[in-house]
């Protein structure tokens, strides 16, 4: 009886050994298991699993139409004219002083319009000329030249 009684305090004393450890495991995987589902207020892995998926899948999607986005800014930016060039000229040497101008407003393909100020004594004439490739089908003075070289 005593071997009896040694016998299943000894297994007692082992299980209650294992069973401590298994609590201490237990408790870890717990804690590990609280950080990973964090303040979700969901219990199951599964719905967070799934719930990241989802939100993987929105991301992706807005992924795509921000590169969709992108290259239409790409296609469209060359094409806008917003290179300027601006020279001042005295138009009459023997009257006043640097007065005159021309502004050239193009694109990266030499496309838009030059705009030429002359001043007089009296007035000041404005005119406007398109631009197409860096040339005009009007006769462009040395000083509209130079604005469109300006503006490249």
């Amino acid at each position: 009886m005593n071997t009896v009684t040694v016998g299943i305090t000894l297994l007692v004393i082992i299980l209650f050994i294992w069973i401590s450890i298994v609590g201490r495991r237990l408790k870890k995987l717990r804690k590990q298991y609280t950080a990973v589902m964090g303040n979700t207020g969901i219990t199951n892995i599964e719905e967070v699993i799934v719930e990241l998926k989802e939100s993987l899948a929105v991301q992706q999607q807005e992924n795509q139409q921000i590169k969709a986005q992108l290259e239409e800014v790409q296609r469209t930016l060359p094409k806008q004219k917003g290179r300027v060039g601006v020279v001042r000229y005295n138009a009459f040497a023997e009257q006043g002083s640097d007065l005159s101008f021309s502004i050239a407003i193009i694109n990266d393909d030499m496309d838009g319009a030059i705009f030429s100020g002359i001043h007089s004594r009296d007035n000041t004439y404005v005119y406007a000329k398109p631009v197409e490739k860096g040339e005009s089908a009007y006769p462009l003075t040395p000083e509209e030249r130079k604005a469109i070289l300006e503006a490249k």
